[in-house]
């Protein structure tokens, strides 16, 4: 996509950014566009703790439930020796 722009392009597309923001007004741009881009890092790397968290609940869920079945299948098993 970028592949055929120059540092002429680069220029321009600086120009004309002056022109349309104004030099007062892009520091403040630059910042809100730094603190924008820090925000959405730690939401993303946020999101990916949480599903790592989930999927080791899921996984540790997964084996109690099996566990807890495997139980009660020999309770019933036992019990169903007892009565006949």
């Amino acid at each position: 996509m970028f592949a055929n722009l120059t540092g002429w392009h680069f220029l321009i597309i600086l120009v004309v950014i002056l022109l349309l923001f104004g030099a007062p007004r892009l520091p403040a741009l630059a910042r809100s566009l730094g603190q924008s881009m820090k925000i959405l890092k730690s939401e993303v790397r946020q999101d990916g703790d949480d599903a790592d968290t989930d999927a080791k609940k899921d996984d540790a869920g997964t084996a109690e439930s099996t566990a807890t079945t495997q139980d009660d299948a020999t309770t019933k098993r036992t019990d169903s020796g007892t009565s006949s």
